[in-house]
């Protein structure tokens, strides 16, 4: 299974579908994902006699917490596509440091990984990295702003602790081929949901919902 979330002006859209048949099992409408509600629906698919052997997700504290106290048996697999993606957006597109520049070739990699030794030698060129430039974005400089020492390259720092918090969950693709490695079938979804969407705007918020609730259904029924 893979869950995602879009953002609308009025509202966030929380949707768990089968990647196999994109058959949508739950929706939620919401202001943001919150853990207090991934949890509840989480709770309602096993309800509904679902068994769910993985989650394919983009990594948003709240719902790997609330996988990790549902689904304790259930695989967690980061999305590939949003881990590249949100660390290119720290490292930028044209970083100046050597080890910026250095870390942002290995995230580029990232997606492109579609085998064990793939997986190997990728792994150890991010290690390699992190031996070479540990005293780098291990940096602190004095704020005396805050009367504190912190770290001066926050951004670079930021990456390599996301990637490696991240390398436990980011391979049982490569185990099993059942386990989608990216949520990019449900960000699709999202897509031609909102082109359809905009040709109605001026819907209000409730009509938009129900819009949303009724292309769902059209969308299962196929």
């Amino acid at each position: 299974m893979r869950m995602d979330g879009t953002y609308f002006k009025q509202f966030c859209l929380i949707s768990y579908q089968d990647h196999h048949s994109n058959y949508t099992q739950l929706i939620r409408f919401s202001d943001e994902e919150r853990y207090e509600e991934i949890k509840e629906d989480l709770q309602n698919l096993l309800r509904l006699g679902l068994k769910i052997e993985s989650m394919t997700v983009d990594g948003q504290k709240g719902t790997l917490r609330a996988i990790r106290e549902v689904l304790t048996e259930t695989k967690i697999q980061r999305c590939l596509v949003h881990i590249q993606r949100q660390s290119l957006i720290w490292l930028t597109n044209s970083p100046k440091h050597t080890s910026a520049k250095e870390l942002r070739k290995i995230v580029l990699l990232i997606s492109k990984i579609s085998t064990h030794n793939d997986k190997i030698a990728w792994l150890r060129q991010f290690k390699q990295w992190e031996i070479a430039h540990k005293s780098y974005y291990q940096q602190k400089s004095f704020n005396s702003e805050t009367d504190r020492y912190w770290y001066t390259h926050k951004l670079l720092r930021r990456t390599f602790i996301y990637i490696k918090s991240a390398i436990p969950n980011m391979f049982h693709f490569l185990d099993d081929e059942a386990i989608p490695k990216t949520t990019n079938g449900i960000e699709g979804f999202f897509s031609h949901l909102k082109n359809h969407l905009d040709i109605h705007r001026g819907l209000t918020t409730e009509h938009r919902k129900n819009f949303i609730k009724w292309y769902i259904y059209f969308s299962n029924e196929k």
